[in-house]
């Protein structure tokens, strides 16, 4: 044997064994409980690694503010949430109170999360202007997220949540069972979600509420509350609620894990999500939206783990 054969050989062999490392350890992923948009795509997410060869379970919470923590300590591998909580429980800044969690790290971007503010389709809300004195979802205990994204929306149309009545919940999911009960008259939530389509079919249908003022000064008004918000257009019938072309509030997901967990299995995991589009957009069809390509964004102060950055430079990701 030559001494290039030999050494073609020993890198094979030090590939394959990683990936059996990889595959060998049972790891989970966090997400927000079933119905909402993370845990659907903690699911799909999930398929795919599990496809590819590793050994992934789903483990849901009510929120990414009550797993982060968790995952910064180790206490799980992968977790499901977006790109401005991540950075604010690494920071230790807004609701995380002082309290900083410096092992998160970033594995990759996926598709914006593209929300709304629902109501029914019969109801003569038609704007988020029309919100003005109407029944809102609030308070949201258990996920400290969305009270200001509410505030976010609101602010295209120069609203507060001070001028609308609040029905007080602590989760998404609950705040549309709350709306289908006919308790309030608006509801936020995910595009795409489950659970909006549950509430699509128990209502007779919704209208989720467009952007109409989509000015620099409005996206300026809205990142006062939400620093990492931009704005997407949506056409007719992509989604339920999106009952005509408009623009609707957005900001990016991402998959996110702890420092301490293996370069090969992060790797592996990065990889696995790259090469599997189709399997997750079988199993959540808004994965049809995830572009390969821009799995490496702006992590802000997070950064990305090292098992992610090698995947990256080995799939010509820059």
């Amino acid at each position: 044997m030559t001494r290039h054969a030999g050494t073609l050989l020993a890198a094979l062999a030090l590939g394959l064994g990683l990936a059996h490392a990889a595959a060998a350890q049972r790891v989970g992923i966090a997400t927000s409980n079933p119905g909402s948009l993370f845990h659907s795509i903690g699911t799909a997410v999930a398929n795919a690694a599990n496809h590819a060869g590793l050994n992934v379970t789903v483990q849901p919470a009510t929120s990414p503010n009550q797993f982060l923590p968790l995952l910064n300590a180790g206490g799980i591998e992968f977790g499901v949430s977006n790109m401005q909580e991540v950075a604010y429980a690494h920071d230790g800044k807004a609701w995380f109170s002082g309290n900083p969690n410096p092992n998160l790290r970033v594995v990759a971007m996926l598709m914006p999360l593209r929300e709304a503010i629902f109501v029914r389709a019969d109801s003569d809300i038609r704007t988020i202007a029309d919100l003005k004195g109407k029944r809102i979802t609030d308070g949201y205990t258990a996920q400290n997220t969305i009270p200001p994204q509410i505030d976010a929306i609101l602010a295209t149309a120069g609203l507060t949540r001070a001028d609308t009545i609040p029905v007080n919940v602590p989760s998404v999911v609950a705040g549309a069972d709350a709306f289908m009960a006919g308790e309030a008259d608006a509801f936020i939530f995910a595009h795409g979600a489950a659970k909006v389509r549950e509430a699509d079919a128990a209502v007779g249908g919704l209208r989720a509420l467009p952007i109409s003022d989509t000015s620099p000064e409005a996206l300026a008004r809205a990142r006062q509350h939400w620093p990492a918000a931009f704005f997407v257009e949506m056409k007719a019938g992509s989604s339920p609620g999106v009952l005509e072309d408009g623009v609707f509030f957005a900001f990016d997901q991402v998959i996110v894990t702890h420092a301490g967990v293996p370069d090969e299995i992060v790797y592996a995991m990065a990889k696995a999500i790259h090469d599997g589009k189709e399997i997750m957009r079988q199993t959540f069809p808004p994965f049809a939206a995830f572009d390969p390509k821009k799995m490496k964004g702006d992590a802000l102060s997070v950064g990305f783990h090292p098992g992610a950055l090698k995947f990256f430079a080995d799939a010509g990701i820059e």
